[in-house]
Parts: structure tokens; sequence; C-alpha cells
């Protein structure tokens, strides 16, 4: 068996770089802008109609939702740069002055017509087709250039679906749940013993280094939101888009506590030094409990990224006894520290923080807190939608009603029948 793996590991890693951003990218946007330009050599008066190749290239993106929209704010992008153009060639010509006014009325064209980050594609537009000397026969073809590339674009996505990065984006929410985890259990085998000042900041300091990780699966999963958005490989985008972001929200509120926790440590260490942070029992207890949260922290980010049922169903039952188990010893660990409050009060306010701190993170990965959540995100995110794409959900709602009639036709049927 190991050899088989060793042998097979070389074809497995081949297969997933094809699925890779850059490889996917760089063959679709190949392809597209090839075609675009041989379409272009027959369409176009041109001799080299360089602009249909550029086009496609721009618009095609590693997400169909990310083309459709690049591909409209391209193409007015360019035919406003195309106008405005003509418009400096019938009224001044090229002159230096006319140049520097030309670019100011473009920028501000491509303000107006809300092209956004092709806001300086209006003014290149415009100066490749002032530059010429036939202004109309140029301005006309660079349009017509242009609707080539942005159609072969976005056909290359409809022909050939983009992959839906869902399950990249779970392997980095599962990352940074690892990391997490890895950190509280150094947090927590050091809160147990005496810890030096140093120490603390450190992990301080290591905490707030997961902000960085935080960026990268946020990355990772706008990525994914994006793929699955007017996906036709796709039925419920909206569910799975709701499920990470909240669980990555979650993963997120987690590190900020940690952070808090941590900062609360490195607090009582200066306070307490050279004496440990906690008495021997209450800190075996605090490190158990970490432990114990740790774990579910990674049972958590596994519960979110799992798509099926019966993985999911066994993932949540392990995070309903990781957390049942967490809140067992939290109770213990509040009456060690209402023991030692009793005896000696100082410190007693960070002794509380810790306790209100673990208490945020158990309450945080509760799975009955999670599901209310997602049904308030969820319908949130449909709302959102629908008002952003009104005409798209009325269709939607039209397909699915033209795709029951003859489910409801079949039922009128056998109605009819059963009374005659």
């Amino acid at each position: 068996m190991p050899d088989v793996r060793e042998r097979a590991a070389p074809l497995l890693k081949l297969a997933r770089r094809h699925r890779e951003p850059v490889v996917v990218q760089a063959l679709r946007s190949a392809a597209a802008a090839t075609i675009a330009y041989v379409i272009a050599l027959h369409l176009s008066p041109e001799k080299a109609p360089l602009t249909a190749p550029l086009t496609a290239l721009l618009v095609v993106q590693v997400t169909l939702y990310a083309t459709l929209t690049n591909g409209v704010r391209r193409v007015n992008a360019v035919v406003a740069g195309v106008l405005v153009a003509i418009a400096f060639s019938l009224l001044v010509g090229l002159t230096w002055w006319s140049l520097a006014l030309l670019i100011v009325a473009s920028l501000g064209v491509g303000h107006l017509v809300r092209v956004d980050e092709y806001v300086p594609e209006v003014a290149i537009s415009a100066m490749l087709v002032l530059g010429v000397t036939t202004v109309g026969d140029t301005a006309w073809a660079r349009v017509l250039e242009t609707l080539i590339g942005a159609v072969v674009g976005l056909g290359i996505n409809l022909l050939v679906a983009p992959p839906v990065w869902v399950e990249e984006a779970g392997e980095s929410i599962e990352e940074l749940a690892r990391r997490v985890r890895q950190l509280m259990l150094r947090v927590g085998e050091e809160a147990a013993g005496r810890t030096p000042s140093e120490v603390a900041a450190e992990r301080l300091h290591e905490a707030r280094r997961l902000d960085h990780d935080i960026v990268e699966a946020d990355a990772a999963l706008r990525q994914a939101e994006d793929s699955l958005r007017l996906n036709p490989r796709v039925r419920e985008g909206v569910l799975h888009r709701v499920v990470l972001r909240t669980g990555l929200d979650t993963l997120e509120i987690c590190t900020v506590v940690l952070r808090v926790l941590a900062r609360t440590l490195t607090d009582l260490a200066k306070e307490r030094e050279p004496e440990p942070l906690f008495p021997e029992e209450t800190g075996a207890t605090l490190e158990r409990l970490l432990s114990e949260i740790a774990d579910a922290v990674v049972s958590f980010a596994v519960l979110v990224t799992t798509s099926v049922s019966a993985n999911a169903d066994a993932a949540e039952s392990r995070l309903t006894a990781e957390l049942r188990q967490a809140a067992a010893t939290r109770d213990k660990l509040a009456q060690l520290l209402l023991d030692r409050l009793q005896q000696d009060a100082r410190q007693w306010q960070l002794h509380g923080a810790v306790l209100t701190e673990v208490n945020r993170m158990i309450d945080e990965l509760d799975t009955e807190h999670r599901s209310q959540r997602l049904l308030e995100e969820l319908d949130r995110a449909t709302r959102e939608d629908e008002s952003r794409l009104p005409r798209v959900y009325r269709l939607r709602r039209r397909l699915h009603g033209w795709l029951r009639l003859p489910e409801r036709l079949r039922r009128n049927r056998r109605g009819r029948s059963g009374r005659s």
C-alpha cells in the first residue's frame, strides 16, 4: 500500500494543480484571447485586431460572476472612451493641450458611467482612437473588437464552467482553526505553571498575528462566494455562502477573544511574577478547559466546511459533546476561582476576565446559537440578492413555475379521471 500511494502521489498532485486558480486562469485566458483574435480577423477591418484578444484577456476571470461584471464594465469603458475620442477629433483634433483635456474628460466620463476599476480604460481607449488618422473607421472597429472579446470571454465561462472554490475556502478555514487550536494549547500549558511575563507577551503577539491568517481565509472565501454566484453548477449558492461566511465570522470572534485572553494572562503574569498565575488545581483546570475549547474550534470548522450530510451529523455530534464537556470544566473553573477569591482577592478582576473570555468562546461555538444566526443571515442574504438583482429572481421564479407546470397538469388529470 505505501508503494501504491507513493506512485500515485505525483498524479494526485498534478490533478490538484489543474484546479489551481493560476492554471485555470491561464488556460481560460489563452483560449479566449485566441478565439477572439480569430473571429476579429474575419469581422474587423483592422489588419491586426488586437483589441479583441486584449478585451477577452481582461474580461475572463476565474469566476462566472466576475466575468459578467467585468465584461459589462469594460465594454462600457471602451465605448465611452471611443465616443469621447470621436467628439474631440471633430472639435479640436490631437494637440498637447487637447490630449490633456481628453484625459481629464475621459476620466470624468469613466466615473459618471460607473465603470469602477476600468476608469483608466476610458482614457486609454480615447487616446488610442484619437491617435490614428481615420478616426471614424478605427473607432467603430475598436468597438466591434471590444464586443467580440467580451462575448468570447463570457462564452468561455459559459461553455467551460469555472470551478467552484468552496473546497479551497474550506481548507483555508480549517487551517485557521488548527492554528487557533495550537496557540490555545500553548496558552493553556503555560497558564498552568510559572509563566514569565515575556513568554505571556510573546503569546499575545502570536494571537495578534492570527489576523493575517484571517485575511487569507477571507480572501479565499471571497473567491468562493464569487464562484457560487450565477454558477450553473451550483443549486444552493446562497446557502453555501452563508454557511461559510458565518463560520469564518465565528472563528474570527474566537480569535479576537483568544487575543483578549492572552492580554489578560499577560497582565496577570506581570502582577503575580514570580508567583504562578493560578494555584495548581486551578491552572490544571484552565489548561484542560482551553484544550477542550481548542478541540471544539477544529470540530466547528469541520462542521462548517463539511458538505455531506452524514459527515456533518457526525461533526455536529462531536462538537456538541465537546462543548458539553467544556461547559462542565468551565463550571469547575468558576468554582475554583470563587474559592480563590474568598481566600485572596488580589487580581480578582483579571480572574473574572479569564472566566468571561472562555465563556464567550463556548457561547460562540454553541450549535443552537449558530443555527439561529444562520437563519437570520440566510434571510438577510436572500433579501439583498433579490433587491440587487430583482429581474434575475423574477425570471428564476418563472422558470421554477414552468418546470412545475407539467407536474401540476398531471395531478389535475389524475384528479379529473378520479372524479369521472
